[in-house]
């Protein structure tokens, strides 16, 4: 088998090396004690939603869940935000994958299979979602 082209293997390594540093970056920081808000670490802004409506938006709490995840605290990262704590683990699974697959030049394992992707991720937005509306409609 042939080896892919520069530039798809350049998008593979760029893809693999952009969800581990994300996943660095979420393991340098400390989650906040709210469920939320650990994003400011960086220096970004509060979330405008919980600023001007006083609710948290679906993706609220994300980022600390990414930090409570790459420490092992699962329950903590899952009442921060489920969804989220499921997006961290797909980014451990597919950031090594896909920088392996970019150097190599072909696919480690295999090509992801389509239907397990759109699984995957719809699982990943229809759990965010139900989180959210369960907080709104339950205070949670």
């Amino acid at each position: 088998m042939p080896r892919w082209r520069w530039l798809n293997r350049l998008a593979l390594v760029a893809a693999g090396s952009g969800l581990l540093s994300l996943l660095a970056t979420a393991a340098w920081l400390t989650p906040s004690p709210q469920g939320l808000g650990t994003h400011q670490q960086l220096g970004l802004p509060p979330c405008t939603i919980v600023v001007w409506f006083g609710l948290r938006c679906p993706s609220c709490g994300m980022t600390t869940a990414w930090a409570h995840l790459l420490r092992g605290q699962v329950v903590p990262a899952l009442k921060a935000n489920a969804g989220g704590t499921l997006l961290a683990l797909a980014a451990a699974a597919c950031g090594p994958w896909l920088l392996a697959s970019g150097v190599v030049g072909r696919w480690v394992v295999g090509p992801p299979p389509e239907g397990l992707t759109l699984a995957i991720g719809l699982l990943i937005v229809v759990v965010t979602i139900t989180q959210w509306t369960l907080r709104l409609s339950l205070g949670w």
